[in-house]
């Protein structure tokens, strides 16, 4: 069984179609990278992922049934910059919102246990009584993704994980992100993320075109140039998928 399958996905907003004919599935456990211009239907392709939009045709199934059903089995990480910097919260209060379910109006001894564990897993528990405005951009986006896994899903959604992030910051993300052991769908604009070892990569301008992850000699800590990799792709056009 595949953990996501987008078949045939259609998508408009009045007359204007946003998406058209989008195929890709992705096993268990599977890392894809969907990456592509502005306006060219990233968001929206997310948004119908999570469940929050309905496709205009076609349909997205999660475990073999619609997003709305199995929506508790994934973890959703939006940008950091996202975030209000302004409520007076701390690391712990964040990852504990991940274990908020509707109809629950206070947290257990397991949920809090959950939290803090999840915190060690990501190297966060010293921060634990630290006000998110206090951490750094890096650190930010680590907490959101805790909060995330302390849903324990199974399959992990990032938009821009990594922008509006100093370069260590990235590289801290990015390898997190790796090390996971759960299917993880990243949007992107920071096209170094097709350095690591992803299974797939999404390019999304109203259609798709599918590469199965390239295997790139080039060492992850070094200056590349980002049209040859392009250009790379565009010749190798390994596993492409416009079906």
């Amino acid at each position: 069984m595949n953990a996501l399958e987008v078949k045939h996905l259609y998508f408009k907003y009045e007359n204007d179609w946003v998406l058209e004919d989008i195929n890709f599935s992705l096993k268990d456990k599977e890392f894809m990278a969907i990456i592509g211009p502005n306006g060219g239907g990233k968001t929206t392709l997310l948004k119908i992922i999570l469940g929050f939009l309905k496709p205009t045709k076609g349909e997205v199934l999660i475990y073999n049934k619609n997003p709305l059903e199995n929506r508790h089995l994934i973890g959703y990480v939006p940008q950091y910059t996202n975030f209000s910097l302004d409520v007076p919260i701390t690391v712990f209060d964040i990852v504990l919102q991940g274990r908020i379910k509707k109809g629950k109006f206070f947290y257990s001894k397991e949920d809090k246990k959950i939290a803090l564990e999840t915190l060690e897993r990501l190297n966060l528990l010293e921060f634990k009584d630290r006000k998110i405005k206090d951490l750094s951009g890096g650190q930010r986006q680590k907490v959101l993704i805790a909060r995330a896994l302390a849903t324990n899903p199974k399959i992990l959604i990032m938009d821009e994980p990594t922008s509006a992030i100093d370069m260590k910051g990235q590289k801290e993300i990015l390898n997190l992100i790796e090390s996971l052991k759960i299917t993880r769908v990243v949007v992107s604009h920071d096209i170094k993320i097709l350095l690591r070892k992803v299974d797939k990569i999404a390019y999304i301008h109203k259609k798709a075109v599918v590469h199965e992850g390239p295997k790139l000699n080039i060492p992850k800590d070094v200056h590349f140039c980002e049209i040859e990799l392009i250009d790379f792709l565009k010749v190798e056009n390994v596993g492409t998928d416009t079906k």
